[in-house]
Protein backbone atom coordinates (compact mmCIF):
# COMPACT_ATOMS: atom_id res chain seq x y z
CA UNK A 1 0.00 0.00 0.00
CA UNK A 2 3.04 2.04 0.17
CA UNK A 3 2.13 4.09 -2.92
CA UNK A 4 1.51 1.78 -5.66
CA UNK A 5 -2.34 1.38 -4.51
CA UNK A 6 -4.70 4.10 -5.65
CA UNK A 7 -8.95 3.48 -3.93
CA UNK A 8 -9.74 1.77 -1.24
CA UNK A 9 -13.54 -0.12 -2.18
CA UNK A 10 -11.98 -0.30 -5.86
CA UNK A 11 -8.31 -0.73 -5.25
CA UNK A 12 -5.79 -0.64 -8.02
CA UNK A 13 -1.88 -1.65 -7.29
CA UNK A 14 -0.09 -1.35 -10.76
CA UNK A 15 3.68 -3.11 -11.00
CA UNK A 16 6.12 -3.50 -13.13
CA UNK A 17 9.09 -1.47 -14.77
CA UNK A 18 9.75 0.37 -18.16
CA UNK A 19 12.27 -2.21 -19.10
CA UNK A 20 11.23 -5.35 -17.10
CA UNK A 21 9.41 -8.26 -17.58
CA UNK A 22 6.19 -6.56 -17.89
CA UNK A 23 4.20 -4.14 -16.28
CA UNK A 24 0.03 -4.51 -14.66
CA UNK A 25 -2.46 -4.08 -12.23
CA UNK A 26 -3.99 -6.19 -9.56
CA UNK A 27 -7.41 -4.69 -8.97
CA UNK A 28 -9.03 -5.73 -5.53
CA UNK A 29 -12.61 -4.60 -4.80
CA UNK A 30 -14.48 -5.11 -8.35
CA UNK A 31 -17.96 -6.49 -7.38
CA UNK A 32 -18.87 -10.19 -8.29
CA UNK A 33 -21.06 -10.97 -11.03
CA UNK A 34 -20.21 -8.09 -13.39
CA UNK A 35 -19.77 -8.89 -17.22
CA UNK A 36 -16.05 -8.16 -18.27
CA UNK A 37 -15.06 -8.13 -22.14
CA UNK A 38 -11.26 -8.05 -21.70
CA UNK A 39 -11.20 -6.88 -25.75
CA UNK A 40 -12.58 -3.06 -24.10
CA UNK A 41 -9.53 -3.37 -21.82
CA UNK A 42 -7.53 -4.39 -25.37
CA UNK A 43 -9.33 -1.15 -27.17
CA UNK A 44 -8.21 1.16 -24.32
CA UNK A 45 -4.42 -0.22 -24.09
CA UNK A 46 -4.41 0.43 -27.81
CA UNK A 47 -5.38 4.09 -27.24
CA UNK A 48 -2.24 4.66 -24.86
CA UNK A 49 0.40 2.39 -26.65
CA UNK A 50 3.06 4.03 -28.58
CA UNK A 51 3.99 4.16 -32.10
CA UNK A 52 0.26 5.19 -32.85
CA UNK A 53 1.74 8.19 -34.97
CA UNK A 54 4.03 10.70 -35.64
CA UNK A 55 3.54 12.72 -32.03
CA UNK A 56 4.30 9.22 -30.13
CA UNK A 57 7.28 7.40 -29.04
CA UNK A 58 8.15 4.65 -31.69
CA UNK A 59 8.38 2.06 -29.10
CA UNK A 60 7.11 -0.90 -31.02
CA UNK A 61 4.93 -2.56 -28.31
CA UNK A 62 1.32 -4.22 -29.32
CA UNK A 63 0.64 -4.18 -25.35
CA UNK A 64 -1.55 -7.67 -25.60
CA UNK A 65 -3.47 -8.10 -22.06
CA UNK A 66 -3.34 -11.02 -20.33
CA UNK A 67 -6.25 -12.07 -17.28
CA UNK A 68 -4.15 -13.73 -14.64
CA UNK A 69 -7.04 -14.49 -12.24
CA UNK A 70 -10.65 -12.96 -11.12
CA UNK A 71 -12.60 -13.47 -14.46
CA UNK A 72 -14.19 -16.90 -15.25
CA UNK A 73 -15.96 -16.92 -18.55
CA UNK A 74 -15.97 -13.02 -18.93
CA UNK A 75 -17.76 -12.51 -15.62
CA UNK A 76 -15.80 -11.00 -12.60
CA UNK A 77 -15.59 -13.67 -9.30
CA UNK A 78 -14.99 -10.63 -6.41
CA UNK A 79 -11.47 -11.79 -6.33
CA UNK A 80 -8.93 -9.85 -7.10
CA UNK A 81 -8.03 -9.38 -11.12
CA UNK A 82 -4.74 -9.30 -11.72
CA UNK A 83 -4.27 -8.01 -15.83
CA UNK A 84 -0.47 -8.92 -17.18
CA UNK A 85 0.82 -7.15 -20.24
CA UNK A 86 4.58 -8.14 -21.10
CA UNK A 87 7.47 -5.68 -22.18
CA UNK A 88 8.62 -6.59 -25.74
CA UNK A 89 10.35 -3.41 -27.07
CA UNK A 90 13.06 -3.47 -24.39
CA UNK A 91 16.42 -2.03 -25.01
CA UNK A 92 18.26 -1.47 -22.12
CA UNK A 93 21.41 -0.51 -24.07
CA UNK A 94 20.19 2.29 -25.07
CA UNK A 95 20.28 3.79 -21.30
CA UNK A 96 23.83 2.30 -20.66
CA UNK A 97 25.72 5.77 -20.85
CA UNK A 98 22.97 6.98 -18.32
CA UNK A 99 23.47 5.04 -15.42
CA UNK A 100 25.75 7.51 -13.40
CA UNK A 101 24.27 10.18 -14.79
CA UNK A 102 21.17 11.92 -13.28
CA UNK A 103 18.99 13.24 -15.99
CA UNK A 104 17.37 17.08 -15.71
CA UNK A 105 13.61 16.87 -14.80
CA UNK A 106 13.79 12.99 -14.07
CA UNK A 107 13.27 11.05 -11.38
CA UNK A 108 16.49 9.55 -11.26
CA UNK A 109 17.74 11.20 -8.68
CA UNK A 110 15.05 11.36 -6.43
CA UNK A 111 14.24 7.35 -6.80
CA UNK A 112 17.86 7.26 -5.76
CA UNK A 113 17.90 9.41 -2.91
CA UNK A 114 14.87 7.61 -1.36
CA UNK A 115 15.83 4.05 -2.00
CA UNK A 116 19.41 4.16 -2.18
CA UNK A 117 19.33 2.36 -6.22
CA UNK A 118 17.37 3.00 -9.63
CA UNK A 119 15.87 1.36 -12.32
CA UNK A 120 18.42 3.33 -14.87
CA UNK A 121 16.40 1.76 -17.78
CA UNK A 122 14.01 4.13 -19.16
CA UNK A 123 13.59 5.32 -15.91
CA UNK A 124 11.62 2.25 -14.24
CA UNK A 125 8.58 2.83 -12.45
CA UNK A 126 8.69 6.53 -13.66
CA UNK A 127 8.16 5.71 -17.11
CA UNK A 128 4.47 6.65 -18.55
CA UNK A 129 4.77 2.88 -19.35
CA UNK A 130 3.72 1.96 -15.66
CA UNK A 131 0.08 3.67 -16.69
CA UNK A 132 -0.70 0.63 -18.76
CA UNK A 133 -1.92 -1.09 -15.52
CA UNK A 134 -4.08 2.16 -14.70
CA UNK A 135 -5.65 2.24 -18.30
CA UNK A 136 -6.67 -1.26 -17.73
CA UNK A 137 -7.75 -1.09 -14.45
CA UNK A 138 -9.78 2.13 -15.77
CA UNK A 139 -11.10 -0.12 -18.60
CA UNK A 140 -12.76 -2.55 -15.64
CA UNK A 141 -13.99 0.38 -13.54
CA UNK A 142 -15.78 1.54 -17.07
CA UNK A 143 -17.82 -1.68 -17.40
CA UNK A 144 -17.96 -2.13 -13.85
CA UNK A 145 -20.09 1.40 -13.65
CA UNK A 146 -21.87 0.43 -17.17
CA UNK A 147 -23.69 -2.00 -14.53
CA UNK A 148 -24.01 0.08 -11.68
CA UNK A 149 -24.86 3.58 -13.16
CA UNK A 150 -25.16 3.55 -16.82
CA UNK A 151 -25.59 7.28 -17.40
CA UNK A 152 -21.72 7.87 -16.53
CA UNK A 153 -19.11 8.25 -19.50
CA UNK A 154 -15.82 10.29 -19.67
CA UNK A 155 -14.34 12.04 -21.98
CA UNK A 156 -11.06 13.64 -21.76
CA UNK A 157 -9.24 15.61 -25.08
CA UNK A 158 -6.02 18.15 -25.78
CA UNK A 159 -6.84 21.26 -24.60
CA UNK A 160 -4.20 23.36 -24.99
CA UNK A 161 -0.23 22.50 -26.67
CA UNK A 162 2.10 25.52 -25.47
CA UNK A 163 0.10 28.55 -25.54
CA UNK A 164 -2.17 27.03 -28.33
CA UNK A 165 -5.58 26.64 -27.11
CA UNK A 166 -8.88 24.95 -28.64
CA UNK A 167 -11.31 27.50 -28.43
CA UNK A 168 -14.52 25.31 -29.95
CA UNK A 169 -15.07 22.22 -28.18
CA UNK A 170 -18.50 21.78 -27.02
CA UNK A 171 -18.14 19.68 -23.37
CA UNK A 172 -21.40 19.07 -23.49
CA UNK A 173 -21.46 16.89 -26.12
CA UNK A 174 -18.02 16.18 -27.26
CA UNK A 175 -17.19 11.93 -27.43
CA UNK A 176 -14.94 9.69 -27.38
CA UNK A 177 -15.36 9.22 -31.40
CA UNK A 178 -14.63 12.79 -31.76
CA UNK A 179 -11.73 13.21 -29.82
CA UNK A 180 -9.96 10.07 -31.68
CA UNK A 181 -10.73 10.76 -35.09
CA UNK A 182 -7.07 12.58 -35.32
CA UNK A 183 -4.06 11.00 -33.68
CA UNK A 184 -3.33 14.54 -31.97
CA UNK A 185 -6.71 13.92 -29.83
CA UNK A 186 -7.84 17.82 -30.22
CA UNK A 187 -11.45 18.55 -31.65
CA UNK A 188 -10.96 22.19 -32.55
CA UNK A 189 -9.57 21.25 -35.66
CA UNK A 190 -8.10 24.83 -36.48
CA UNK A 191 -6.02 24.88 -33.30
CA UNK A 192 -5.16 21.12 -34.14
CA UNK A 193 -3.32 21.68 -37.39
CA UNK A 194 -0.89 25.15 -35.45
CA UNK A 195 -0.93 22.72 -32.61
CA UNK A 196 0.55 19.78 -35.00
CA UNK A 197 2.79 22.01 -36.45
CA UNK A 198 4.53 23.01 -32.87
CA UNK A 199 4.78 19.60 -31.89
CA UNK A 200 6.74 18.80 -35.64
CA UNK A 201 8.84 21.75 -35.47
CA UNK A 202 9.69 20.75 -31.66
CA UNK A 203 10.31 17.32 -32.47
CA UNK A 204 12.98 17.99 -35.17
CA UNK A 205 14.88 20.74 -33.09
CA UNK A 206 15.24 17.76 -30.25
CA UNK A 207 13.21 19.29 -27.84
CA UNK A 208 9.38 18.63 -26.19
CA UNK A 209 6.83 20.79 -25.60
CA UNK A 210 4.02 20.28 -22.86
CA UNK A 211 -0.08 21.72 -22.52
CA UNK A 212 -3.12 20.91 -20.93
CA UNK A 213 -5.92 17.88 -21.34
CA UNK A 214 -9.49 18.76 -20.29
CA UNK A 215 -11.90 16.27 -19.52
CA UNK A 216 -15.91 15.82 -18.60
CA UNK A 217 -17.92 13.24 -16.37
CA UNK A 218 -21.57 13.46 -17.36
CA UNK A 219 -24.35 11.62 -15.96
CA UNK A 220 -22.82 11.55 -12.90
CA UNK A 221 -25.54 11.64 -9.95
CA UNK A 222 -25.54 13.85 -7.05
CA UNK A 223 -24.41 12.57 -3.46
CA UNK A 224 -20.50 11.04 -5.26
CA UNK A 225 -17.79 11.96 -3.02
CA UNK A 226 -16.97 12.53 0.80
CA UNK A 227 -17.27 15.85 2.95
CA UNK A 228 -13.62 16.20 4.52
CA UNK A 229 -10.36 14.65 3.36
CA UNK A 230 -11.77 12.63 0.41
CA UNK A 231 -14.30 15.32 -1.49
CA UNK A 232 -14.51 14.36 -4.86
CA UNK A 233 -11.80 17.62 -6.46
CA UNK A 234 -9.17 16.10 -3.77
CA UNK A 235 -9.29 12.59 -5.29
CA UNK A 236 -9.58 13.69 -8.29
CA UNK A 237 -6.77 15.85 -7.99
CA UNK A 238 -4.80 13.60 -6.02
CA UNK A 239 -5.75 10.85 -9.33
CA UNK A 240 -4.76 13.17 -12.08
CA UNK A 241 -1.88 14.52 -10.18
CA UNK A 242 -0.01 11.37 -9.83
CA UNK A 243 0.18 10.86 -13.30
CA UNK A 244 3.89 11.14 -14.98
CA UNK A 245 4.54 15.12 -15.88
CA UNK A 246 1.52 16.33 -14.77
CA UNK A 247 1.84 19.58 -12.44
CA UNK A 248 -1.93 20.85 -12.26
CA UNK A 249 -5.39 20.75 -11.58
CA UNK A 250 -8.52 22.33 -11.57
CA UNK A 251 -11.91 21.45 -11.43
CA UNK A 252 -15.05 24.24 -12.87
CA UNK A 253 -13.45 27.65 -13.59
CA UNK A 254 -10.59 26.80 -11.01
CA UNK A 255 -7.97 29.53 -10.66
CA UNK A 256 -10.18 31.87 -12.96
CA UNK A 257 -12.56 31.92 -10.36
CA UNK A 258 -10.47 34.10 -8.23
CA UNK A 259 -10.85 36.84 -10.01
CA UNK A 260 -14.69 36.92 -9.88
CA UNK A 261 -17.14 37.99 -6.84
CA UNK A 262 -18.91 35.58 -4.73
CA UNK A 263 -21.95 36.83 -6.55
CA UNK A 264 -19.97 36.19 -10.20
CA UNK A 265 -19.38 32.51 -9.26
CA UNK A 266 -22.08 30.81 -7.25
CA UNK A 267 -23.91 28.27 -9.23
CA UNK A 268 -28.27 29.47 -8.35
CA UNK A 269 -30.43 26.26 -7.82
CA UNK A 270 -33.28 25.86 -10.08
CA UNK A 271 -35.96 23.21 -11.20
CA UNK A 272 -35.64 20.92 -14.43
CA UNK A 273 -38.01 17.95 -15.32
CA UNK A 274 -38.33 17.41 -10.89
CA UNK A 275 -35.06 17.66 -10.11
CA UNK A 276 -32.65 20.73 -8.46
CA UNK A 277 -30.20 21.42 -11.18
CA UNK A 278 -28.28 24.46 -10.97
CA UNK A 279 -28.45 27.68 -13.86
CA UNK A 280 -25.00 27.83 -14.59
CA UNK A 281 -21.88 25.36 -13.59
CA UNK A 282 -19.11 27.22 -12.69
CA UNK A 283 -18.47 25.04 -9.70
CA UNK A 284 -17.56 22.29 -12.20
CA UNK A 285 -20.13 19.73 -11.06
CA UNK A 286 -18.89 19.43 -7.51
CA UNK A 287 -20.15 21.74 -4.44
CA UNK A 288 -19.17 20.85 -0.80
CA UNK A 289 -16.71 18.12 -2.23
CA UNK A 290 -19.74 16.04 -3.40
CA UNK A 291 -21.46 15.82 -7.10
CA UNK A 292 -24.34 17.79 -7.45
CA UNK A 293 -25.56 15.96 -10.50
CA UNK A 294 -23.80 18.42 -13.49
CA UNK A 295 -21.40 17.47 -15.70
CA UNK A 296 -17.74 17.33 -13.76
CA UNK A 297 -15.16 19.31 -16.10
CA UNK A 298 -11.48 19.52 -14.89
CA UNK A 299 -8.04 20.36 -16.63
CA UNK A 300 -4.61 19.09 -15.97
CA UNK A 301 -1.66 20.75 -16.83
CA UNK A 302 1.27 18.38 -18.34
CA UNK A 303 4.83 19.71 -18.57
CA UNK A 304 7.27 19.13 -21.44
CA UNK A 305 8.41 15.84 -21.70
CA UNK A 306 11.93 15.19 -19.71
CA UNK A 307 14.40 13.74 -22.23
CA UNK A 308 15.24 15.88 -24.67
CA UNK A 309 17.74 15.41 -27.39
CA UNK A 310 19.60 18.85 -26.43
CA UNK A 311 23.01 19.26 -24.51
CA UNK A 312 21.96 19.95 -20.75
CA UNK A 313 23.88 20.77 -17.77
CA UNK A 314 24.08 18.11 -15.44
CA UNK A 315 25.67 15.62 -12.44
CA UNK A 316 27.55 12.08 -12.12
CA UNK A 317 28.71 9.90 -10.08
CA UNK A 318 31.97 8.90 -10.20
CA UNK A 319 32.55 5.18 -9.12
CA UNK A 320 33.57 4.60 -5.56
CA UNK A 321 37.06 3.74 -4.93
CA UNK A 322 38.10 0.98 -2.16
CA UNK A 323 39.93 2.71 0.64
CA UNK A 324 43.64 0.53 2.17
CA UNK A 325 40.73 -1.62 4.82
CA UNK A 326 39.08 -2.44 1.58
CA UNK A 327 35.92 -0.59 2.20
CA UNK A 328 34.22 1.05 -0.28
CA UNK A 329 34.44 5.40 -0.20
CA UNK A 330 30.83 7.09 -0.93
CA UNK A 331 31.10 8.06 -5.01
CA UNK A 332 32.05 11.45 -5.19
CA UNK A 333 30.26 13.63 -8.00
CA UNK A 334 31.15 15.56 -10.94
CA UNK A 335 28.81 18.28 -13.42
CA UNK A 336 28.77 17.06 -16.67
CA UNK A 337 26.85 18.14 -20.05
CA UNK A 338 24.86 15.32 -20.67
CA UNK A 339 23.32 14.81 -24.53
CA UNK A 340 21.07 11.14 -24.98
CA UNK A 341 22.57 8.99 -28.25
CA UNK A 342 19.53 7.16 -28.23
CA UNK A 343 16.24 6.92 -27.08
CA UNK A 344 12.23 6.57 -27.82
CA UNK A 345 10.41 9.56 -26.40
CA UNK A 346 7.12 11.19 -27.15
CA UNK A 347 7.99 15.07 -28.41
CA UNK A 348 4.25 15.79 -26.36
CA UNK A 349 3.05 13.95 -24.28
CA UNK A 350 -0.38 14.69 -24.52
CA UNK A 351 -2.16 12.52 -27.28
CA UNK A 352 -1.36 9.27 -25.57
CA UNK A 353 -2.31 11.13 -21.88
CA UNK A 354 -6.02 11.05 -22.96
CA UNK A 355 -6.69 7.91 -22.19
CA UNK A 356 -4.52 8.05 -19.00
CA UNK A 357 -6.76 10.93 -17.99
CA UNK A 358 -9.56 9.22 -18.44
CA UNK A 359 -8.73 6.23 -17.00
CA UNK A 360 -8.04 8.14 -13.32
CA UNK A 361 -11.16 9.80 -13.59
CA UNK A 362 -13.17 6.55 -14.08
CA UNK A 363 -10.94 5.20 -11.71
CA UNK A 364 -11.86 7.99 -8.93
CA UNK A 365 -15.74 7.68 -9.89
CA UNK A 366 -16.36 4.04 -9.61
CA UNK A 367 -14.35 4.28 -6.23
CA UNK A 368 -16.66 6.52 -4.65
CA UNK A 369 -19.82 4.94 -6.13
CA UNK A 370 -18.76 1.80 -4.56
CA UNK A 371 -18.42 3.44 -1.61
CA UNK A 372 -21.81 4.71 -1.89
CA UNK A 373 -22.86 1.46 -2.19
CA UNK A 374 -21.08 0.24 0.81
CA UNK A 375 -23.13 2.98 2.93
CA UNK A 376 -26.36 2.00 1.71
CA UNK A 377 -26.20 -1.76 2.55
Amino acid sequence: MLGNTFGRAFACTTFGESHGGGVGVVIDGCPAGIKIDLAKVQTALARRRPGQSEFTSPRDEADLVECLSGLDRGVSLGTPIALLVRNKDIKPEHYADLTQTYRPSHADYTYEAKYGVRAASGGGRASARETIGRVAAGAIAEQVMATLCPTIEVVAWVDRVKDIAATSVDMTSVTRALVDADPLRCPDAKARKAMAELIRKTRDAGDSVGGVIAGVVRGCPPGIGEPVFDKLEAELARAMMSLPASKGFEVGLGFAATELFGSEHNDAFTIRKGRVRTVTNRSGGIQGGISNGEDIWFRVAFKPVATIFKAQDSVAKISATKSARGKSAAPSLKRVKMQPAKGRHDPCVLPRAVPMVEAMALLTICEHLLRNAIYRR
